[in-house]
């Protein structure tokens, strides 16, 4: 059964100055490296993601959405609400930090880990966080 896409899990993330071709297979190279081999890839729009998803995953296209990014500035835990008082990323590692953590933050509350999976949707985060204090 597929999950709706908000349910999905976040493979990889790859911050980069350009978006082009050969970024792109390194990107999707090192993402099915995780022997993970998607239904669904949800990009921005850049032109050279359609292609290089055809060039390495040519028996099973996986259906690639390609949506606007969007900020939902609301929500403590988005980046758009951290970055605000920040007065932005000053660096290209902060910004690939905070990606990688809102990706990990991400997948913790759509229950991907093996961790607080018996807590209910609304405490998995919380409770998650306070399993992880114990084991740093």
């Amino acid at each position: 059964m597929h999950q709706p896409h908000q349910y999905g899990q976040v493979i990889d993330v790859w911050l980069s100055a350009r978006r082009d071709l050969t970024t792109a297979r390194t990107f999707f190279t090192r993402a099915l490296a995780t022997g993970a081999v998607p239904v669904e890839v949800t990009t921005d729009r850049a032109p050279a993601y359609p292609r290089a998803l055809d060039e390495l995953i040519p028996t099973r296209p996986a259906r690639h959405r390609a949506v606007r990014e969007q900020h939902d500035r609301s929500r403590p835990w988005s980046p758009q609400a951290r970055l605000r008082p920040m007065r932005g990323l000053k660096t290209f590692r902060s910004a690939r930090v905070l990606a990688n953590g809102h990706a990990f933050v991400q997948n913790l509350r759509r229950g991907h880990y093996e961790i607080a999976t018996d807590a209910p949707a609304q405490r998995r985060l919380l409770e998650a966080f306070d399993e992880l204090v114990l084991a740093i």
